[in-house]
């Protein structure tokens, strides 16, 4: 069903063919990863819920694949924090901007930014840069599902607090962040949610997921499972 509707999505021109390469590859580490969350990344997803809730500008970054992927979470999440949401493109177009506006906003969005962009991200030559000066330009804790490692870099080096969703721990994007969360997307989400929820207005919970989470140890954790479910089958012979 989920590759279906990238592809649906795709023909409607809001999903960039080279989007389907990237998914394909995600679905490759979901399978490493037993198709579940994992209790690293369940760690995580707590330590980006708590970033969440302690920013002071929160922004929820999304492009096509996420877009098309679990709209209805990324508007939740946006909504349960809260946090702006703003389209960012690499493959930027006009009509694909506005269409995958128009596509959230159908699913119950309101106040997308992206349609007028008035900044730049530094170091990006691509259309990527594009941004708004209230929302990505400005935000101390961005979360960006589905990252392309290029600018993850230039947002670390804005000084952000960089929340990845991306089921491979060794990616550039994984390794740069500052949470990585290796899970399919809408399982991050919901994760985020719960969390969210058990955090809000527990100052002292708050401060406890951000400062007892390692991203290095919890990316060998990711990797360690995954080693563990290569030769599982094998130690059962």
């Amino acid at each position: 069903m989920t590759r279906e509707r990238l592809v649906a999505l795709t023909d409607r021109g809001l999903v960039d063919r080279t989007g389907l390469i990237s998914h394909g590859r995600g679905e490759a580490f979901d399978y490493l990863l037993g198709e579940r969350t994992t209790a690293a990344a369940a760690a995580a997803a707590k330590a980006a819920a708590a970033h969440l809730l302690r920013a002071r500008n929160p922004v929820i970054c999304t492009n096509g694949n996420a877009t098309a992927l679990d709209p209805e979470n990324l508007i939740k999440l946006a909504t349960m924090v809260p946090a702006k949401l703003e389209v960012n493109l690499f493959h930027y177009s006009r009509e694909r901007m506005e269409g995958l506006i128009g596509y959230l906003e159908q699913h119950g969005a309101e106040d997308v930014r992206g349609r007028d962009p008035d900044a730049r991200i530094p170091g990006l030559t691509s259309d990527r840069a594009r941004c708004t000066r209230d929302g990505i330009f400005d935000s101390d804790v961005i979360l960006v599902p589905i990252e392309d490692g290029d600018r993850a870099e230039a947002l670390v080096a804005m000084g952000k607090t960089v929340i990845s969703i991306d089921l491979n721990p060794l990616s550039r994007t994984s390794r740069l962040a500052s949470v990585s969360i290796s899970d399919e997307m809408t399982r991050a989400l919901e994760n985020i949610m719960a969390s969210v929820a058990e955090l809000r207005g527990d100052e002292a919970a708050i401060s406890e997921a951000i400062s007892g989470f390692s991203n290095k140890d919890n990316r060998r954790r990711t990797v360690e499972q995954i080693c563990r479910s290569l030769t599982a089958e094998f130690d059962q012979r």
